[in-house]
């Protein structure tokens, strides 16, 4: 499908104000849609369904999907053009004292022993002067950030969210099982020869380590890779690659995601205790941001290489079962004439709460990077 009817077909369907996403796995050319058909609030119940999962930060909480069988689903390869325009003119209101406190009463609580470590976050609302073109910041974010997870998902009845996500939550492909570490953070300066302080290696080890230990019930022959630097956007993280193989696919995957979902990299340790933390604390609802979203049991019909003769092609076809579930990261959500921007960061003992906010403000030029710039 060529890009034009592939971005005519995503307007005519937001103009009738049906629930659709628009989606690009992580450094792939394809960009994906998936239009549902009506307007029905579809929710998840034990994630042995298939379609597009978008779930909140809170796991008690509804998490909504937009199934396969009841969409339309549209592919293109070609590049999504970027039409020139004026940066977005904006105010901007944000909470850094209540940041700043919020961040001294968790690492209070963390040397009181309480807590290994807690993710606290905030958001930032940008009202801007005009409407944006939610296309428009969807194409900027793919061509922006290929190495990410890059969405635009609107239900009339939950609202409209972009981002562009580092982190994945988990993979599987047939039986094949593979996750990340992901913690860490620092400006990107041109090269990935840098050095880290202990206390973003001490809090990336925190992610692995409980990582692993999620998964030894439920994954046999689990790897780590090395500690790699890798970046995202204009920042750098700390990430260990994890795989494994699933030792029972039909139960796997929803306790798969209780599991890890809220990893320590967006909640904390011990994670109930973290959680209530944040629930206590915070002082507003995340809603989405910090929760996970993706393709859930897709079937894609795999043909054999085409050395075979033709009349052998239709037997040796099979139907691929795959789940890729990421990380609401590096997300904005949309709401009349304002932006609200979600961020966070990891605290630990050795957490000061300015560079902590200065870390939330990095992160935020990511997402904001592509209404003004």
């Amino acid at each position: 499908m060529t890009s034009k009817d592939f971005l005519g077909y995503i307007n005519k369907h937001y103009d009738k104000n049906l629930p659709f996403v628009a989606y690009s796995l992580p450094n792939t050319f394809e960009i994906k849609a998936v239009l549902q058909k009506d307007e029905t609030l579809y929710k998840i119940e034990d994630f042995t369904e298939t379609g597009f999962v978008f779930a909140p930060f809170d796991i008690r909480k509804d998490a909504i999907l937009l199934p396969y069988s009841k969409s339309r689903m549209l592919l293109t390869t070609e590049d999504l053009s970027i039409d020139e325009y004026e940066p977005m003119s904006f105010e901007t209101e944000n909470n850094k004292q209540h940041h700043l406190h919020l961040v001294e009463k968790g690492v209070e609580t963390i040397n009181e022993g309480n807590l290994e470590k807690v993710v606290l976050s905030r958001k930032e609302i940008l009202k801007l002067k005009s409407p944006l073109d939610i296309l428009k910041v969807f194409k900027t974010l793919l061509n922006n950030y290929n190495s990410a997870f890059v969405y635009c998902w609107y239900h009339p009845k939950v609202g409209l969210w972009l981002g562009a996500t580092p982190e994945t939550l988990l993979s599987i492909e047939s039986n094949r099982f593979s996750t990340m570490a992901l913690a860490g953070t620092q400006d990107y300066v041109g090269t990935l020869d840098v050095s880290w302080n202990t206390k973003e290696i001490e809090e990336q080890k925190l992610v692995s380590d409980y990582v692993e230990k999620a998964l030894q019930e439920h994954i046999k022959d689990v790897e780590l890779s090395d500690v790699q630097t890798v970046k995202a956007g204009r920042l750098l993280h700390l990430k260990t690659d994890i795989t494994g193989e699933l030792m029972d696919h039909s139960k796997s995957i929803q306790k798969l995601i209780l599991k890890l979902h809220p990893t320590p990299a967006v909640c904390g340790l011990p994670k109930i205790d973290a959680m209530q933390f944040i629930l206590d604390n915070e002082h507003y609802n995340r809603e989405f941001y910090s929760g996970f979203l993706g393709e859930l049991n897709k079937e894609t019909k795999v043909k054999p290489r085409s050395g075979r003769r033709n009349i052998e092609n239709a037997a040796y076809a099979f139907n691929k079962r795959s789940t890729n579930l990421f990380v609401n990261l590096r997300c904005m959500q949309l709401q009349d004439s304002k932006a609200i921007l979600y961020v966070g960061g990891g605290i630990t003992k050795d957490s000061i709460p300015e560079n902590e906010w200065l870390e939330t403000v990095n992160k935020t030029n990511t997402i904001k990077s592509v209404i003004v710039s």
